[in-house]
């Protein structure tokens, strides 16, 4: 992995692969290993055919989440209020973990793409912020 994560709250994670000859190859993602919390919810988007597609644009108070783009290729916009970064996630081994205060957003969606997310909780709106300025009240508060 050669991209260097500057926002807070976010790292690269990257699987092992197991290459298994012809049949292809294998990666794993558990529990406490691989994935920094327990797996609760795990969903994958896809058919993004609309080249302005930009999804995420929020943050969250508590949950966590590990995004894989596991065909095709993304960028992943990260700005934790004060470091703003773009990731481009094309290896399906290579995943970006978003904790907790991290605004996000997702695009440039290739025509192939899917990306799955594993999530530390069920979904719960209230956990939700969606407006970028509340985001920005929203951890100054945590800094008083």
């Amino acid at each position: 992995m050669d991209n260097e994560i500057i926002v807070k709250n976010s790292k690269l994670i990257e699987l092992q692969t197991i290459v298994d000859g012809i049949d292809g190859i294998i990666s794993v993602a558990e529990n406490f290993n691989h994935i920094p919390f327990e797996i609760k919810r795990v969903y994958y988007i896809y058919s993004l055919n609309n080249p302005d597609a930009i999804r995420g644009k929020h943050a969250h108070k508590q949950l966590e989440q590990v995004l894989f783009c596991i065909n095709g290729s993304c960028e992943i916009g990260l700005d934790d209020g004060t470091n703003q970064q773009t990731v481009v996630l094309d290896k399906p081994n290579v995943g970006i973990y978003l904790g907790v205060e991290l605004w996000h957003t997702m695009d440039k969606f290739s025509d192939n793409c899917i990306l799955l997310v594993i999530a530390s909780d069920i979904y719960k709106e209230s956990d939700y912020i969606r407006n970028y300025d509340e985001f920005i009240r929203y951890i100054n508060q945590d800094k008083k």
